[in-house]
C-alpha cells in the first residue's frame, strides 16, 4: 500500500479555516485532522507554511488558454489549455464550446470525450462539456460570431445529446424557438440545462425554470434587463434575465470576477441575493490566457471564431466595443472576489470549488477538502497564488507563467 500524504497548514474548509491536516490515501482524504492530533508516522508530509491548504478549484465555463480553445478541437489544443489552466490550480473543468458550425460542435464534444475518460498528465481533469452555443438569441450574442447562431432543431441537438454522458450543463436562450423541446430533452438525458445569451423577459425565464432551467451564465453579462426590453414595450416595465435570476431562488448562477467585467458593487449585490451556495466563480477565459497582449486571437475555432484582442487584462472586441471573455485563471479570480468584496476567504474559495461543483452535480467526489472526496488539492501561499497542485493525490508538474507568479 501507498504511504499516506499529509498536507499540513491553515485548511480552508466549506465554512471557515483552521490550523490542521487532511490526510490522504490512495487518492483521496481520509481524514480532516486538527493541528494537535497524531499523524501517521510513515507518511510524506507536504506544508504550506504561512499559506493554505486548499480545495482545487472548479471551472464550470471556460473556453481555453495558453494560445489554443477548446474549440479548436484538438488533442494538442486541449492539452495546452487543461495544463494552463492546472497552473492556475483548477483541477477539474468544463470544457466550453462557443457558436460555430455543426462539425465543429462535433470535433470538440468527441475530444471531451476521450479527456473525459482519459486524462493526460499534468492536466486539469476534464468533468464534461458545457455545451454552450449556438442556441443563443443573435442580439445577445455578445462576442461570439452571428452566422452560426441558430435555433434548436431537434434532428441536430439530438446528435449533440449522444454525448449526453459527457455533458454537464447545456445553455439555451429561453425565447428562441425550440427551446422548451431543448431543454426537455436535455432533461430526459439527465442534462442540466443554463439560461444564457438571452433577452428573454422575466415571463420567459419563469416558464424556463418550469421546464427545469436551473443555471444562468455569467450574471450581468450578455442578459436583458428593464432597460433593454423597455425597448419593445414602454409600460409597463418589464423584468428580464437579470430580474428572474436574482428573484427565483431555483436558480444558480455565476461571476467573472476578474475585475474588468464587474465592479465590487455587482459582485456585493449577486453575493448578498444569492448567497455562496447558489452564486459560483468562473473564469470565461479565452486562448490568451497567459499569452501576450496587444495582439489578435479568436475566440472559438481559427476557422470562423470571432476576433478579439487582449488589453488592460482583458479581451475586448477589435473596435474596442464590448469585452469578449477574460483572459486569465481562477486563482485571479480568487484573489480580485476577494480584494473587492472583503468577504472570508473560506466563503470565496467555496465559490470557486465547493459551488461549482454542485452545481455540476458533483460536490459528493470533490470541491471541498473533506473525508471520502478524492484528494484535490492546493497549497497556496499567503498571497494567494498557486505553489503546488495534486488531483488525486497526485501532484501535477506545474510551469511558473508570468500571471501565475
Amino acid at each position: 500500500m501507498t504511504p499516506p500524504q499529509v498536507f499540513r497548514g491553515s485548511l480552508v474548509l466549506p465554512d471557515r479555516i483552521r490550523n490542521g491536516s487532511i490526510v490522504v490515501r490512495e487518492g483521496r482524504i481520509a481524514d480532516v485532522l486538527d493541528a494537535s492530533a497524531p499523524l501517521p508516522p510513515e507518511a510524506s508530509f507536504i506544508d504550506a507554511d504561512e499559506g493554505y491548504i486548499a480545495p482545487g478549484f472548479v471551472d464550470l465555463h471556460c473556453h481555453g488558454g495558453d494560445g489554443s480553445d477548446f474549440m479548436d478541437g484538438t488533442t494538442e489544443a486541449f492539452r495546452n489549455a487543461l495544463r494552463a489552466h492546472a497552473r492556475h490550480g483548477t483541477t477539474r473543468m468544463a470544457i466550453t464550446t462557443t457558436v460555430a458550425r455543426h462539425d465543429q460542435i462535433l470535433a470538440t464534444l468527441e475530444r471531451t470525450h476521450e479527456f473525459r475518460l482519459k486524462p493526460e498528465p499534468d492536466c486539469a481533469r476534464v468533468m464534461g462539456a458545457h455545451f454552450y452555443g449556438p442556441y443563443f438569441r443573435y442580439e445577445a450574442r455578445g462576442a461570439h460570431p452571428g452566422g452560426p447562431i441558430r435555433p434548436p432543431v431537434e434532428r441536430e441537438f439530438l446528435q449533440y445529446l449522444e454525448f449526453a454522458d459527457d455533458l454537464v450543463t447545456a445553455t439555451v436562450a429561453p425565447e428562441v424557438a425550440g427551446a422548451r423541446e431543448f431543454v426537455l430533452a436535455c432533461t430526459r438525458k439527465g442534462v442540466r440545462t443554463n439560461a444564457g445569451h438571452s433577452w428573454a423577459t422575466f415571463a420567459q425565464m419563469a416558464e424556463a425554470v418550469g421546464w427545469g432551467v436551473r443555471h444562468v451564465d455569467h450574471l450581468f453579462c450578455a442578459m436583458s434587463d428593464k432597460s433593454k426590453l423597455r425597448q419593445f414595450q414602454m409600460f409597463p416595465m418589464q423584468g428580464g434575465v437579470l430580474e428572474a435570476t436574482l428573484y427565483f431562488d431555483e436558480l444558480t448562477t455565476e461571476v467573472i470576477a476578474d475585475g474588468k467585467h464587474l465592479d465590487a458593487s455587482l459582485l456585493l449585490l449577486a453575493l448578498k441575493i444569492k448567497g455562496p451556495d447558489r452564486l459560483a466563480l468562473v473564469t470565461d477565459c479565452s486562448r490568451a490566457l497567459d499569452m501576450p497582449a496587444d495582439r489578435p486571437y479568436v475566440l472559438g475555432p481559427l476557422d470562423g471564431g470571432e476576433p478579439f484582442v487582449k488589453g488592460d487584462g482583458v479581451g475586448m472586441l477589435p473596435d474596442l466595443s464590448a469585452l469578449a471573455s477574460s483572459v486569465e485563471g481562477m486563482d485571479h479570480m480568487v484573489r480580485t472576489f476577494a480584494r473587492l468584496t472583503e468577504r472570508p476567504l473560506w466563503e470565496v474559495i467555496r465559490m470557486a470549488s465547493l459551488t461549482p461543483a454542485h452545481i455540476a452535480g458533483q460536490d459528493r467526489e470533490f470541491g471541498s477538502l473533506e473525508r471520502g472526496k478524492r484528494a484535490d488539492v492546493l497549497v497556496l501561499d499567503r498571497d494567494l497564488r498557486v505553489r503546488r497542485v495534486f488531483v488525486d493525490g497526485e501532484e501535477l508538474r506545474i510551469d511558473r507563467s508570468p500571471s501565475a507568479l
